[in-house]
């Protein structure tokens, strides 16, 4: 066989994934926290790119793009006319020497750099005789649990190796209060006698707060009732078989621990007023709490009204008459490219943020018109609703709207909820009639079980038969599969608790 050489044409289609493309679809399925600290890097980033504060004036909106037909109210994205801050015009002016600052700004950024956070109120320009004298730069940071057992170690322990093993086993201490981790390979690790390893993790047991450094919950209520001097052979025997307390069997506490129904009582109420996670209260990592990116609030006309959380939204504009100002200083074939990046990168930013609000509003618009029974009668009235529907409805593929849902939540007058929490899958009706929302059955359960009597306790198998008595084809172990999701124990369990809530251990 001859081997040539010979050109060929073909046409095919591919998807090209450009920057700006990349971009929006990022951009898409931020949270609105992470949207904001991608913003504020892309405002330290590009000279171009500015924040505009509420109230501003001299500001004008920027026209909607020529290819959108949304009816909908377009976010407050503005375009300033006036000329950009000094730090802009400084950054933007630097690029001809290719340097980030001029040496004096330099200085003085290395000289506000030297001064630690709060202490310019305290020796630097007589803050305190200008009046500018704040007491809170000077309150002290959070203690956290670590911190504290750090302090208490210090004035306990003087041995240097027996402080080399109580530093090592308070890194080991969950925020909670408890030690996490191989505790036998310890003593491996350091090089010292498991006896020792043992001998300091009795000193950390004692610190406050009590029942700390505890492995497990059993040890962790031990320590507590040695402190209260409360841990006699019957409460030991109850702290072992913490199982059986988590099943409601009393017979079983009763006869392990050697006691009547009114010295069980008793038992029960101090272990109740024990603290099973004493390190919580420390500081602890920081909750963020849930900020609304949808607001549903009822229409004059008896519909409902989205609107987006102007909050949450950006306020970022691209400062033309400064581009126009400092392009004309460019004379390098360098300066007038990085001018151009900086221009079109601040410009699509600003559409791509245009184009994410639209795209929420436009989801959120139509999952409140498919599950309007929802807001106007509850959870019981939750539909089966999939992406799919969502996505042909409003013209959009699947993947957009999964984006556009993800870590995003909508403010309604019932709670805040994801826009996830919408979609859920379907169980078929009885008899071939309507299907069911898998949320809305599981709404039913609970309230099945919150309604039960003492005495009257269903089991899975009467769950199943009420709920297809009401239309719902449910099998038993789906029954027990969303009890079990939802922490709701076994009829047994529940029968004992109930018994027990009424003072009367069985």
């Amino acid at each position: 066989m001859a081997l040539t050489q010979r050109l060929e044409l073909r046409q095919s289609q591919a998807l090209v994934m450009t920057p700006q493309l990349m971009q929006a679809i990022k951009l898409l399925q931020l949270s609105n926290l992470d949207l904001t600290a991608y913003v504020e890097g892309e405002l330290e980033q590009n000279p171009l790119l500015e924040r505009i504060g509420d109230g501003e004036e001299g500001v004008r909106t920027v026209a909607p793009d020529a290819g959108s037909h949304s009816d909908a109210p377009r976010p407050a994205w503005r375009e300033n006319g006036h000329a950009a801050p000094d730090r802009v015009r400084e950054a933007v002016a630097a690029v001809g020497d290719d340097v980030p600052a001029t040496d004096a700004d330099a200085a003085s950024s290395r000289s506000n750099a030297e001064w630690p956070a709060g202490h310019a109120e305290w020796g630097r320009g007589n803050a305190r005789d200008s009046g500018d004298y704040n007491i809170e730069a000077f309150l002290s940071v959070e203690t956290t649990l670590a911190d504290h057992l750090a302090e208490q170690l210090a004035l306990t322990v003087t041995d240097p190796a027996r402080r080399m093993i109580g530093r090592f086993l308070i890194d080991l201490v969950d925020e909670a209060g408890y030690l996490r981790g191989e505790f036998a390979q310890v003593g491996e690790k350091l090089g010292a006698l498991p006896e020792e390893v043992d001998a300091v993790l009795k000193i950390l047991q004692g610190f406050d707060p009590p029942g700390v450094c505890a492995r497990n919950l059993a040890e962790c209520l031990a320590i507590q009732l040695r402190e209260r001097d409360r841990f006699d052979p019957a409460m030991e025997a109850l702290v072992r078989h913490l199982d059986l307390l988590a099943k409601r069997d009393f017979a079983a506490l009763r006869r392990i621990c050697g006691v009547n129904d009114e010295d069980l009582v008793d038992m029960l109420a101090e272990i109740r007023q024990l603290n099973p996670k004493p390190g919580l209260a420390f500081g602890s990592s920081t909750v963020h709490p849930i900020v609304p990116d949808v607001f549903v609030r009822p229409a004059p006309d008896g519909g409902w009204a989205v609107e987006l959380n102007s909050d949450t939204l950006p306020k970022v504009l691209v400062n033309q008459s400064y581009h126009a100002e400092v392009a004309k200083a460019a004379k390098s074939d360098k300066d007038k490219s990085y001018l151009a990046d900086c221009l079109q990168s601040a410009s699509w930013l600003v559409r791509a943020l245009d184009q994410r609000a639209m795209t929420i509003l436009k989801v959120a618009s139509e999952i409140v018109r498919q599950q309007e029974a929802f807001f106007v009668e509850g959870v019981r009235q939750l539909r089966p609703l999939n992406l799919k529907t969502i996505a042909e409805a409003i013209g959009m593929h699947e993947s957009t709207v999964s984006r556009v849902t993800a870590n995003k939540y909508m403010a309604t007058e019932r709670a805040v909820f994801e826009l996830k929490y919408f979609f859920t899958p379907a169980i078929a009706g009885s008899d071939g009639g309507e299907a069911h929302s898998a949320e809305a059955v599981r709404h039913r359960i609970k309230q099945l079980i919150d309604e039960e009597a003492p005495e009257g306790i269903l089991s899975d198998d009467a769950i199943m038969e009420k709920l297809r008595g009401a239309g719902v084809e449910i099998a038993r172990r789906t029954v027990a599969k969303y009890r079990e999701a939802m922490r709701i124990g076994s009829s047994v369990q529940r029968r004992r608790d109930k018994r027990s809530r009424l003072g009367a251990p069985s």
